[in-house]
């Protein structure tokens, strides 16, 4: 198989996730050896599970085999889900990671902070205070990078409570529910073809 650029197969899948519900974060196209790898990043808003993973691969798969410009030869499908370590760009991303404790770099400062409430343009930055935490608003076009910060600890519940708790469907910092799977179990799913 040719290489396929991303934008092809980016426009392959555009129709795909909408429909399935998630969202095509990221696609990456390389060279390996006699094959191409093309890593497919998707979201939704209740996250995904290996169930899901194995199906949206069978329906990536079948686009690209179906795809005739690509020819025979081999590729690697892997479907995966952001990790921790992807910056928050979009609203969708702050919606997700509503309750997640986050680094944000402003023109002038960092601020370390519990994601609370998204608005239109703003959001709820939930940060220490003398006498307890407190609401900060902040503006998303003001926001230079902002990155999830990994927690192993259960949150501080009075943060919590102030962000508004969790996104659905989103686990807690120490916590595993009966049925979820890490990233690290989903970015397995790769397909041989």
């Amino acid at each position: 198989m040719p290489v396929p650029s991303r934008e092809r197969v980016i426009e392959l899948l555009a129709e795909l996730m909408p429909d399935q519900g998630y969202d095509l974060e990221d696609v990456t196209v390389s060279k390996a050896g006699s094959r191409s790898v093309v890593r497919v990043m998707v979201d939704s808003d209740t996250g995904l599970d290996l169930d899901d993973v194995a199906e949206l691969s069978r329906q990536i798969s079948d686009r690209l085999d179906a795809a005739t410009e690509f020819g025979e030869a081999p590729y690697t499908l892997e479907v995966t889900s952001p990790g921790v370590d992807r910056p928050l760009t979009e609203p969708r991303h702050w919606r997700r990671a509503r309750g997640r404790r986050v680094q944000i770099t402003l023109a002038d400062e960092k601020v370390v902070g519990r994601v609370g409430q998204l608005r239109d343009s703003t959001i709820d930055l939930v940060v220490p205070a003398k006498g307890g935490p407190v609401v900060r608003e902040v503006a998303i076009g003001d926001v230079l990078k902002a990155v999830v910060q990994v927690e192993f600890s259960p949150p501080n519940a009075q943060e919590m409570e102030l962000a508004g708790g969790l996104a659905a469907g989103r686990a807690a910092a120490g916590e595993i529910t009966e049925g979820a799977e890490t990233d690290d179990d989903i970015e397995g799913g790769g397909l041989d073809k």
